[in-house]
């Protein structure tokens, strides 16, 4: 299981104070005979007779040695996610939230 993000506690901590309920820390997905780990998974409900909204976070950094690096690290992990969401396998939406 990777390491989590120095940012980890803080984005959980964020997402907990605007009402998501933490569902899994780490999420962990089966794809075929592998498992990948998306760093949380979390669902906030909408009202009591809607279904709830769901999203999975994965936490990035970019405090590497090398920013480029840590970009396309980041992109890559993006396109798998992209590819998971459009077959169906994960059940979210893709969105990147970068700092201002």
């Amino acid at each position: 299981m990777p390491a989590k993000d120095i940012y980890h506690d803080a984005v959980r901590n964020a997402l907990e104070k605007e009402s998501w309920k933490i569902t899994k820390d780490p999420f962990i997905l089966r794809w075929g005979t592998r498992d990948l780990c998306i760093d949380l998974g979390a669902q906030k409900p909408i009202a009591a007779k809607k279904s709830g909204q769901k999203i999975a976070v994965e936490i990035k950094s970019f405090v590497g040695a090398s920013p480029i690096t840590d970009l396309e690290k980041g992109g890559s992990q993006m396109c798998k996610f992209i590819l998971l969401c459009s077959a169906g396998i994960l059940p979210a939406s893709v969105a990147i939230k970068l700092p201002e």
